[in-house]
């Protein structure tokens, strides 16, 4: 997956070959924000463009403009699965906190 990341914000890249252009689309956050451009230099102008209308419109309603993540994450999982990563989080002498940011910090590692 290709990605440009702006302010904060990432979006995913992709060709489209129908219409010869690169496409991009905001990645995280509720609302649909994409751009296009023919060049990646276009492509880049836009995707920053698109960040900016986002946050100045936000702005003028009033609104937060949403973040792509809180930094807060609640997940359910099978007990046994809740039970293993404790054990090996207490083996590895971290809280599960810790542990389990390591290993999705790992895990999303790019490429």
């Amino acid at each position: 997956m290709n990605t440009m990341t702006y302010k904060g914000y990432t979006a995913r890249v992709e060709y489209d070959e129908r219409d010869n252009i690169f496409a991009g689309r905001i990645l995280g956050i509720r609302n649909i924000i994409s751009f296009h451009g023919e060049t990646v230099a276009q492509l880049r102008t836009e995707f920053e463009l698109a960040i900016k209308d986002y946050l100045a419109d936000c702005k003028e309603h009033g609104l937060h403009p949403e973040k792509p993540a809180s930094g807060k994450l609640l997940l359910r999982v099978p007990p046994e699965i809740h039970g293993r990563a404790l054990v090996a989080a207490q083996a590895a002498g971290k809280s599960l906190n810790q542990w389990a940011t390591e290993v999705l910090q790992h895990a999303a590692q790019p490429g």
